[in-house]
């Protein structure tokens, strides 16, 4: 059964249902922001734009030019050169604006770890039903009197489904962590705070 998503595109029910399923998860994250982490990036992404750029940099010139050029058209300075007040300004934006996008950062890591986990849920237990449906061909191919029997070591070898313990430890014996870091089960064992 087809089901019409949108204009140009078939999917199957069981798509749709995983695009419907997916976008409920999001809607629940989303859901859970606060006001204040909503209102950050909102101001995160508008200082991520180009515009953003050119407004700075024009707000600077034209805060350098009053008070350079203002004192010979009669206005005062009010920050004469070395712009004290400038550069107090432009500290204070920096901090804000560092602090801004370790806050955004945070929580996209938080769920991007989310999204890791699930995919590795999915993914371990895709390699199980793999593994079971190779055995059950096997047995089955061993099974039939028309199919010639033979040793397949690759079939065997992919029948056994993948101990993910193993793995870690093969890849901390491979992948030389870093002085002082988690061991990599560490890592995947941390639960999201």
């Amino acid at each position: 059964m087809k089901t019409r998503a949108k204009p140009g595109g078939d999917l199957s029910e069981h798509v749709a249902q995983n695009i419907e399923t997916i976008a409920q998860l999001h809607t629940q994250a989303e859901g859970k922001v606060g006001r204040n982490q909503r209102v950050i990036e909102k101001v995160t992404a508008s200082i991520g734009q180009p515009w953003a750029l050119n407004v700075i940099l024009g707000a600077v010139m034209l805060w350098i030019g009053i008070n350079t050029l203002g004192s010979k058209a009669g206005l005062p300075a009010i920050d004469p050169p070395p712009f004290s007040w400038l550069q107090g300004v432009v500290s204070l934006s920096a901090l804000l604006v560092t602090t801004m996008v370790l806050t955004t950062q945070n929580r996209q890591a938080k769920r991007a770890f989310q999204r890791g986990n699930l995919e590795l849920q999915v993914n371990l237990v895709s390699e199980q039903k793999i593994a079971k449906l190779i055995a059950l061909v096997e047995e089955l191919r061993r099974d039939l009197p028309s199919v010639r029997d033979r040793v397949d070591l690759v079939a065997d070898a992919m029948a056994e489904a993948v101990d993910p313990q193993a793995v870690i430890t093969s890849l901390e014996d491979d992948v030389a962590p870093d002085a002082g870091s988690d061991s990599l089960a560490t890592r995947l064992a941390a639960p999201s705070s």
